[in-house]
This record gives structure tokens, sequence and C-alpha cells, in this order.
């Protein structure tokens, strides 16, 4: 996976683009991005518990090779093409198949049926293979994910990678922990669609960092709100199940609190409006 470090500090509160792209010397790709944020959260003490990676890091086996020398655990997405050793039956010689290869060999009863908790649930279909990589050392645990109860009925078929080893690795433990990244895509669908991440008209890099921490401590404020139960009590009338309904609360709150505070300081208003040229009536 390519990507560009697509802009870079060249002069105090400026971004410019790099002027050699890839050639550049401060070109980096995202898992090199991806390790150096990881090493800051552990050079300040916030250790990571697991890595989730989805594909695009995931079959990236230099990330993960640095992962495991830095003691890290990690559960990534990884491809269907991706070569793998294992044995199809105990006691049996090893062989080398690609992963859709191997969830064809898989037999049937070898597949778990988990069901997902989430605002739908769903139900998935799961076996744990025991494999080799070249490039990393040791045995490593393969999921393969599945829609339906075989693979020629299946629509949809994902593949997951760890290095954890010990007894919690379970079908349902690996499917459960692998879930939690898809939070990170909730935090940008709500932070963009319902708070303006991405709309601002600032281009120095201060601004930007100040767009952004606004736009984190609106949507960390208004979570707490929702998790401590306090938009509940007071600002809904049915409970709130997602962060679209707690933001409309919060709006209430906000409006009914300005409204009596107007009632309260109509001429401190009128004036702060005056002085804008406009008149209040």
């Amino acid at each position: 996976m390519r990507a560009l470090k697509a802009f870079q500090a060249r002069t105090p509160g400026t971004l410019t683009k790099l002027p050699k792209g890839k050639d550049d010397e401060d070109f980096k790709k995202k898992p090199e991005l991806a390790l150096e944020l990881i090493d800051k959260c552990d050079h300040r003490g916030h250790r990571p518990g697991i890595v989730l990676l989805d594909g695009g890091y995931g079959n990236n086996s230099s990330l993960l090779k640095k992962l495991e020398e830095r003691k890290l655990e990690y559960c990534v997405a990884i491809a269907k093409n991706r070569n793998v050793i294992w044995s199809p039956d105990e006691n049996k010689l090893l062989r080398k198949n690609r992963l859709d290869e191997v969830a064809e060999l898989i037999k049937p009863e070898a597949f778990q049926e988990i069901t997902l908790p989430r605002e739908k649930t769903k139900t998935v279909w799961v076996a744990l293979v025991q494999v080799e990589i070249s490039r990393l050392q040791g045995k490593k645990t393969v999921a393969i994910v599945m829609n339906d109860t075989s693979v020629a009925e299946a629509t949809e078929i994902d593949y997951l990678l760890t290095n954890v080893n010990g007894l919690k690795i379970t079908a349902k433990w690996l499917i459960s922990t692998y879930t939690q990244r898809n939070w990170i895509e909730v935090f940008y669908r709500e932070a963009k669609g319902w708070l303006g991440l991405k709309e601002y008209q600032v281009r120095g890099e201060i601004s930007l960092y100040r767009h952004w921490i606004l736009v984190f401590c609106a949507y960390t404020f208004i979570h707490w709100h929702w998790l401590t139960g306090g938009l509940r009590r007071q600002w809904a009338n049915k409970q709130i199940t997602t962060f679209v309904e707690a933001l409309e609360a919060f709006r209430t709150a906000v409006s009914y609190r300005f409204f009596h505070w107007l009632q309260d300081n109509i001429d401190l208003f009128a004036s702060h409006r005056a002085s804008l040229g406009y008149v209040w009536r």
C-alpha cells in the first residue's frame, strides 16, 4: 500500500506539498506513519493493549514484524491471496495454500456460528486455522469469517490474522476484538457528517489543528453527556441510541438555556447585535 504523506510543515504555521512527491526525503508511506503514531503513544505511556489494522496495513509483513519486535499484539485483516503454511489435519504434512484455498479445504463442521451484538445483530460463521507466514516468526492464528454457512453460499469472506496466543484465542474473542476497530470509522462518519470535521476554510497548520481539536472536544463532550445519561433525563422523551439523537438532544438543551438567558439579558444581547451593525427587535 502506497500513499503520499500529502502535506509537510515547511515553515511555521504553513503546510505545503512535498516538492518531489514520492522522491522527497520527507515522503513516508502509511505503514511508516502508523508505526510512528504507535511509538509516540508508547513513549507517552499509552501502550496499546492490542493493535487493530485493516487490510491495507495487515498485508504489510514489514509492519507486522516491527510490531512483534516491539512485543505488541495485533489483530489485522489480510488478503485472500496471502500464502500460508498449514496442515489440513493433525499429524499430516504441512502444505502451502492461499487463504481462499484454505477456506475451501476446511471441513464445514470447523465453522462456528457467532452472533455479533450491533444496532442490527449480524450472524457470521468463523473457523480458526493455525498457520505460518513467511518473514514472520512462529505460528499465527487466522480466522476465516463468512456471512453464510458455506464458502459456496457466502457473499462476504474476511480473513483476520493475530499473533496472540493462549486460551483466550477463540473465534468469538477474535471477532469481537477486531470489530472494535470499526469505532474509528464511526467517529469519522459522525464527526464529518455532523460536526464539520472536513468543513473548514483555513490552510495554516495551527488553524487546522485548532479546528480539529474543537471538533474532537465537541464530540467527546456530547458523548460524555450521552453516556452519563444527562441528555436522556432532561432533553429527550425517548431512549437515545445514536450519536445523531444525542446531538439533537444537546441542541435542544442549548436552545432552551439560550432562550432563558436571552429573556434575562435582552438589553445586553441587543447591545452586542448593535455593535455588529444589526438591530434586534
